[in-house]
């Protein structure tokens, strides 16, 4: 059996942080979080194969202008597979009313498949693509202190309506951080069943229901093992004397510099030029 089958934290990006020192390290990471939802809103808004393409494209130099190897967007982007293809087939099969137009190229019972649904999921697989490997840009270059600071700062004016914004940045940050955490006591629980005789990666990654099949006994082991992490954290946090709804004084405090208004201006108008400009396909 290849060991390869076992490596969940090797395609596990988000969560994980890669320090480069590179120029999309150092902008202030309220600027990332703001340039991360306008870029994802506006490829989610983009209907089209020439928009999708290039906002691939652009997605793909993020990893270069990150120093980060595109080797860590395509292993964040593996695990995804299956439910990419199950998506595709899903809108195939149901979206025919959706997608109706077009030139018919199956019309067959209940399945009508048109250039339109076509088009529909090879765009959508296109945008579940650039939504992963942002996603992988944003927590690598970014650390989850940043990350909490960010979405609080933020966040911030939602005081004023009692909102518990720190608790929910620390929600947010909490479970970015469980998920490299869990890859990890999941992948050793494998190697562990599969010391024993179970199986586990024997089917091809097609295969979902026996791999779904394979990862049953290990949910309840799992589930044990994130309460007893979550209980541990729990206490860890108590020893510390945190107290849920407190002021707290910020030791980190961010400014922006020139290079965080020329980022996030570049990046509210690449989604300009998404969203607006008529592209032909």
């Amino acid at each position: 059996m290849a060991g390869f089958e076992f490596e969940l934290s090797r395609n596990i990006t988000i969560g994980q942080y890669l320090p480069t020192g590179s120029l999309v390290h150092r902008l202030d990471p309220r600027v990332k979080l703001l340039s991360f939802t306008i870029l994802v809103i506006a490829m989610a808004i983009c209907d089209t194969y020439v928009g999708n393409i290039i906002a691939l494209a652009f997605a793909i130099c993020l990893f270069y202008i990150s120093r980060i190897p595109i080797s860590y967007g395509l292993s964040g982007v593996k695990p995804a597979i299956p439910f990419i293809l199950i998506l595709a087939v899903l809108q195939l099969m149901f979206y025919n009313k959706v997608a109706s137009g077009g030139t018919v190229l199956v019309d067959h019972g209940f399945i009508l498949i048109t250039s339109d649904s076509i088009r529909l999921v090879i765009v959508s697989a296109l945008r579940f693509i650039e939504i992963i490997f942002l996603s992988s840009v944003l927590t690598l270059s970014t650390s989850t202190t940043q990350i909490t600071h960010g979405i609080e700062s933020l966040l911030r004016p939602l005081k004023y309506v009692k909102f518990p914004v720190h608790e929910f940045a620390l929600i947010i940050t909490i479970a970015i951080r469980f998920v490299p955490t869990f890859a990890m006591e999941m992948e050793k629980m494998m190697k562990a069943q599969a010391s024993r005789g179970a199986e586990f990666g024997t089917g091809a990654w097609w295969r979902i229901i026996q791999r779904t099949k394979d990862v049953f006994p290990i949910i309840i082991p799992l589930f044990n093992v994130a309460m007893a992490r979550a209980e541990d954290l729990v206490l860890a946090m108590e020893a510390r004397c945190y107290t849920p709804g407190n002021e707290r004084s910020i030791y980190t405090k961010y400014k922006a510099q020139n290079k965080d208004y020329i980022a996030i201006l570049f990046c509210i108008l690449f989604a300009s030029l998404l969203l607006l400009f008529p592209f032909p396909y």
